[in-house]
């Protein structure tokens, strides 16, 4: 078994930062009318800024695909090459299409010129953890040398005005209030675009950080608890899910169908305690002391769970003082799978790392619940 190496981060924001003022400029008023809960949604998300792969007219300036391949670029240098790439493995929330795969895509835009292996992890959040862990086993089994791994969102497009506009008419024609659903609405303030990208090789690099990954756990709680967060389905009243491919195509529009929703109700019951739960059991399945851990980064979609998540790990014997955290959610949003890409670039390039410290990543998934967690050595 070989050990396995985080050797370069890499990171692409599309276009300039969209300040909250300016957020509807971009996605459009549902019903030509401001939102009513996006004031209340942005205070307690305290995002302040975010990325969008739209203009201001609401037409796309990269997709899913691009942006991706475009921090994948940005690991290519004299030491590693385009044409030195065998291995692609990516994760996304939202891919541009549901056919081909993510990873087909971004390797079409790369024009390596070549094949090579490809792998797309789907889901949610863990997407992007899903993808690092298919290149961190394929080195440490000895099946490849080097890896490139990424996480990406371009969400902008599936909150644009004219998705929810159909919904608003129905409700309309219905006599009730236009006003799209909460479960709906929420997410549209929350989201960002972005990607971010690592390069994993089986030796670190000489004068230069590099961060050895020493293991990546998963969880999933979806044996316990329903859906949470979901799109292309609609929740049924016992929790099921409806597939899109259930309802007649009419409705698809009617029901924002493809939309993506947020049940909040279980989302503030289970997302923290689970989160606390699964991280108590790897610090036990690898007898890792809590104080032995330098940095913390922990991907949370609203700054309103992060007084929580510090106290849910207290409670399980985790209790990371503050200066060991690493947010920058307020700065570039909720990336989803591309987040905790992005935390890792700008950490490990910040110049504050020292050899011999620990970096702990948490990545939670409100999907149905899953988590995952990985720990770091800086060498």
């Amino acid at each position: 078994m070989y050990d396995v190496f985080i050797t370069k981060a890499s990171t692409y924001l599309p276009n300039e930062p969209v300040s909250n003022d300016e957020m509807e400029s971009y996605l459009g008023l549902v019903n030509n009318t401001p939102s009513k809960a996006r004031a209340l949604i942005l205070r307690n998300n305290k995002i302040t800024t975010r990325y969008y792969a739209l203009d201001k007219n609401g037409e796309s300036t990269h997709s899913n695909a691009q942006i991706t391949a475009k921090a994948v670029e940005g690991l290519f240098d004299e030491n590693f090459k385009k044409e030195d790439l065998k291995l692609l493995s990516v994760g996304t929330t939202s891919p541009d299409q549901i056919q081909p795969s993510h990873a087909s895509m971004v390797h079409g835009e790369l024009n390596i010129g070549r094949s090579i292996e490809i792998n797309t992890a789907t889901g949610l959040c863990n997407s992007g953890m899903n993808a690092l862990n298919y290149g961190f086993l394929s080195i440490k089994a000895g099946v490849q040398e080097t890896a490139v791994c990424a996480g990406s969102e371009k969400m902008s497009s599936w909150m644009t005005a004219d998705k929810f506009d159909h919904e608003a008419e129905n409700l309309k024609l219905l006599e009730e209030r236009p006003i799209i659903a909460f479960k709906r609405e929420f997410l549209r303030w929350m989201l960002s675009d972005g990607a971010g990208a690592f390069l994993l090789q089986n030796k670190p690099r000489e004068n230069e950080i590099s961060l050895k990954i020493d293991w990546i756990d998963f969880y999933s709680y979806a044996h316990e608890i329903e859906a949470c967060m979901y799109s292309g389905c609609e929740k049924q009243e016992d929790g099921s899910l409806k597939s899109w491919a259930d309802y007649p195509s009419d409705e698809w529009l009617k029901q924002s169908i493809f939309a993506l929703k947020q049940d909040t109700k279980i989302l503030d019951k289970y997302i923290l305690v689970k989160g606390a739960e699964s991280l108590r059991a790897s610090f036990d399945k690898h007898q890792l002391d809590p104080e032995s851990v330098d940095h913390v980064l922990a991907h949370i979609s609203s700054g309103y769970f992060k007084e929580g998540l510090k106290e849910e790990f207290a409670n399980v014997g985790l209790d990371f003082p503050w200066e060991k955290w690493f947010y920058n959610l307020s700065e570039i949003g909720n990336i989803g799978a591309g987040s905790i890409f992005v935390a890792v670039e700008q950490l490990m390039n910040s110049g504050k790392l020292k050899k011999g410290e620990k970096i702990l990543l948490c990545v939670p998934e409100s999907g149905r619940f899953a988590y995952s967690c990985s720990l770091l050595t800086v060498v």
